[in-house]
């Protein structure tokens, strides 16, 4: 549920944190916010803007699909999935995932050597 606006109040507490601490532990906490801020800008962005997780981490923002071409129809897919979210079509179609059963659980995706289970 985050805004654009966020990021810059995540700049603005992390300043006055910053700015106020009576310690050095207190004015180095937000390296970290800061740190992900600088690098991972765009990870912060498509959480907001697209509501998307990258590294499919976030189970809200995260889908998954079968990218036909690279499935070679071998079922490991089909067996890691623990909701029955995928079945196997055939040759042509090898497996269908089925979203609306999907809890996006990331266990084909991590099942998946040949990289045919992608994040969306």
């Amino acid at each position: 549920e985050g805004q654009e606006s966020d990021i810059e109040l995540l700049e603005d507490f992390s300043a006055a944190l910053y700015d106020g601490a009576l310690c050095g532990l207190g004015s180095s906490a937000p390296n970290p916010v800061l740190t992900t801020l600088k690098y991972f800008r765009e990870e912060y962005m498509a959480h907001i803007v697209d509501r998307k997780c990258p590294a499919g981490v976030c189970r809200d923002l995260t889908t998954f699909k079968i990218i036909d071409a690279r499935c070679p129809g071998c079922g490991i897919c089909v067996k890691a999935c623990p909701v029955e979210a995928i079945t196997f079509i055939g040759k042509k179609l090898p497996v269908l995932l089925d979203q609306s059963k999907c809890t996006k659980c990331g266990a084909c995706f991590d099942a998946c050597k040949l990289r045919a289970v992608e994040v969306a």
